[in-house]
């Protein structure tokens, strides 16, 4: 391998992917430093020897006294649902490994429930000089809005958890969501009758606006024509979120629907239905929901869900930043696109995934 810049920047991403490491626990090993233990250094340094690289553009990179500023901007974590601690706990691995490189990354948190939240931090964040963005685009108009602010000021932005297709970001990062969907339809195909019905709930103040639960929905109502399933198919937006409105609603199609025999919810609230069937006793309709949350757990676990359909959440905040370090800092390509794997969780494997 000749020693050109372009080529070493290519060798450090190529030595982190044959090891199936991070391109910082590489640079822990060229320079020696603890943290990596004794059987990945050995691995790295057996891949380092195979490809006889010269490490110095990390070594540049140290000496450089050029900062990098990158900002998230993603739902806080609520009261209602803790899905997001596991992306910002993602984003914060990343961080703590490329830091020491000049990185300083500047974290913004919106209400998912409220658009006006998210515009305000979006004026907070073009106040300031960015290098880069890492974002969860909830609402689809105003992320368009602020999307045209990025690429008229040339800020590279990547998204995670949900994408907006056709709009020039440097990557996404997070499920196919039409597939996703599809596979809930797969799953509640496995308990119904023939002309049993299904009911399909969307739990959002926002459902308008937040695109990637109505391509969940697409892709649910796809399975069934596709294989030309009569079932009906009934539709519940419950905009209210709090546990009373959602209680209520599910009272009254239940009562009006009493064949009801799956219910797909396509976010991590399904621990809302699922609290409303065991209160309620009624142990004859599966559920299907997203993500590996404690309370999703808990009602896995006592057969009150019966799959939680999961897409390493974790991972995604991870990847996202290490996106714009690879692509920024380091000057390597990126994919334009790395979908997360469509994971099943259930009560017999739940206890040996990890996010």
């Amino acid at each position: 391998m000749k020693k050109d810049d372009g080529l070493e920047l290519s060798g450090v991403k190529e030595i982190a992917r044959r090891a199936n490491v991070s391109i910082a626990t590489v640079d822990r090993v060229i320079h020696n430093r603890s943290g990596v233990s004794n059987k990945t250094k050995n691995n790295i340094l057996a891949i380092i020897q195979e490809l006889d690289y010269q490490p110095n553009i990390l070594a540049r990179r140290l000496a450089s006294k050029k900062l990098f500023h990158f900002v998230i901007l993603i739902p806080a974590i609520s009261e209602e649902t803790e899905f997001w601690k596991a992306p910002l706990n993602g984003i914060e691995q990343a961080e703590s490994e490329i830091k020491q490189y000049g990185i300083k990354i500047e974290k913004y948190f919106f209400d998912q429930n409220d658009k006006r939240s998210f515009v305000s931090q979006t004026k907070k964040i073009l106040k300031n000089k960015v290098d880069g963005i890492l974002m969860a685009p909830s609402f689809i108009e105003e992320s368009l809005e602020f999307i045209k602010a990025c690429q008229d000021l040339k800020i590279p932005y990547v998204f995670i958890n949900s994408d907006i297709p056709s709009q020039d970001s440097l990557c996404y990062i997070g499920p196919e969501l039409f597939h996703s969907g599809y596979l809930g339809a797969r799953l509640a195909n496995f308990a119904i009758k023939d002309h049993g019905k299904v009911l399909i709930i969307n739990i959002s103040k926002e459902i308008d606006n937040y695109h990637h639960l109505l391509r969940k929905e697409e892709g649910f109502r796809a399975y069934f024509q596709d294989n030309n399933k009569k079932n009906e198919i009934i539709k519940a937006d419950i905009r209210q979120t709090d546990y009373n409105s959602v209680a209520s609603l599910l009272d009254e199609l239940l009562t009006t629907h009493s064949d009801i025999g799956a219910v797909f919810v396509t976010n991590s609230r399904v621990f809302s239905v699922a609290q409303f069937l065991e209160k309620s006793s009624i142990k004859n309709i599966r559920l299907i929901g997203y993500d590996f949350l404690q309370e999703n757990i808990e009602y896995l676990k006592n057969d009150v869900i019966d799959f939680l359909i999961c897409q390493k959440p974790q991972e995604q905040g991870y990847r996202g930043i290490m996106a714009l370090y690879q692509n920024l800092v380091l000057d390597v390509a990126v994919s334009k696109t790395y979908f997360m794997p469509i994971d099943i969780i259930t009560k017999e494997n739940y206890l040996f995934y990890r996010n």
